[in-house]
């Protein structure tokens, strides 16, 4: 089969599942088919437009309830959150913090804004997300254990965390990332931005780090415009986030104290809003992205040189950004696949460039990354709307 015949392929399969006629696909656009009109224009009608009100408050009992841990706050975005998650965690200046290298570059800002450095690892083809087996071996190589925690025999430095990325909503194998956090001292993070809605061996993500950071950016599976939120199970970190996202402002009628130098990370009570009736939706948002998948599944099934990326085993994934490999042998397409499908009306785009090659990171530890690599030159995500097969899909 030549290139040529490869690409119309997919584009005829993309095709078939994407709405007929229209003239622009997007890769992932917010649904609002809800109570968002209403429970913002109560915001506005009311006044509680800002940093308090009650959406912000129930948005965060009910986020806390679907992902099955015991406290949720609030915050502007994601990356707040992801900063937030690590200097509760003990992040200090000088750490080293392991991040994939295959990630947003969200990730590592939040590490560079602690004053630590990112520390790249590989990841697996199985998940798109770190390889923990890889690392355990990595870490046995130049760590140490020794009072005061893991260090790199290489650099001197304190390695304080761990922080998965659940690729396009896709777990992280947890469970061996957990057992070498144990046998190192590291702690694991959850950078959960891209996975509200999956489930790693029955449990939402979010669960197995001291703390969690969720993103509800206006691509995200729900939206709040732009958004993110801090999830943990330790009552007491959670009460401190929620001080330390509020300005560390000590509560009182009217006088303005504050105990610790805090961050005005609070998210708004309209945004907040938003973000109650997106949740309202979720369901049916994760049906219709399942479904969604399923049919990519199907038609990609038969196509020479390309697969459809599945969601790994023991897991249920949102789907949030659907994606195709190609073959090995046909990495070389990627771009003329990508200039196609783009032509045609249908988004698509590749993977993000790896963090070990942004200018700013050059220089930074990092294992070899091959398999990092690999998926960087192969991956392609395609349209994940829920409103390609939302309609279709009993609430």
């Amino acid at each position: 089969m030549t290139a040529e015949f490869r690409i119309e392929a997919v584009i005829a399969a993309l095709r078939q599942v994407t709405p007929a006629g229209k003239p622009f696909v997007p890769l992932h656009e917010p649904s609002f088919g809800g109570n968002e009109w209403a429970y913002v224009k109560e915001c506005l009608d009311t006044g509680w437009v800002s940093s308090v009100g009650k959406f912000v408050d129930r948005f965060e009992e009910e986020l806390a309830a679907y992902t099955g841990v015991k406290r949720a706050i609030a915050v502007v975005n994601g990356t707040a959150a992801l900063h937030v998650c690590l200097l509760l965690a003990g992040v200090e200046l000088g750490d080293e913090v392991l991040i994939p290298a295959l990630t947003f570059i969200a990730t590592a800002n939040a590490v560079s804004y602690c004053g630590a450095i990112p520390h790249f690892v590989d990841s697996e083809e199985r998940t798109l997300g770190i390889d923990p087996y890889k690392l355990g071996s990595y870490l046995d190589d130049i760590a140490e254990v020794r009072e005061g925690g893991c260090y790199n025999r290489l650099t001197g430095r304190r390695i304080k965390a761990v922080v998965p990325m659940h690729t396009f909503g896709h777990p992280v194998d947890l469970d061996p990332l957990c057992e070498v956090c144990g046998r190192f001292g590291i702690e694991l993070i959850e950078d959960a931005a891209e996975s509200l809605g999956s489930f790693y061996k029955g449990r939402h993500t979010g669960q197995w780090g001291k703390l969690s950071a969720l993103s509800f950016n206006g691509n995200k599976t729900i939206t709040t415009g732009g958004g993110g939120a801090i999830l943990t199970n330790d009552e007491e970190l959670g009460r401190l986030a929620k001080h330390f996202t509020t300005t560390a402002k000590v509560p009182h009628p009217w006088e303005f104290n504050h105990d610790m130098v805090g961050y005005n990370y609070r998210m708004p009570n309209i945004n907040a809003a938003l973000g109650c009736a997106q949740l309202e939706q979720l369901p049916r948002f994760l049906a219709a992205k399942r479904e969604l998948a399923a049919r990519y599944g199907d038609k990609f099934a038969g196509i020479f040189g390309v697969r459809f990326f599945r969601e790994p085993q023991n897991c249920q994934s949102n789907y949030w950004l659907n994606a195709i490999l190609l073959n090995k042998g046909f990495a070389v397409e990627r771009n003329a696949l990508l200039q196609a499908t783009n032509d045609a009306g249908i988004m698509t785009r590749p993977c993000w460039n790896l963090l070990s090659e942004q200018k700013m990171f050059f220089g930074a530890p990092s294992m070899r990354l091959e398999t990092a690599h690999e998926i960087c030159r192969r991956l392609i995500n395609i349209p994940s709307s829920p409103s390609l097969v939302d309609g279709e899909v009993t609430p």
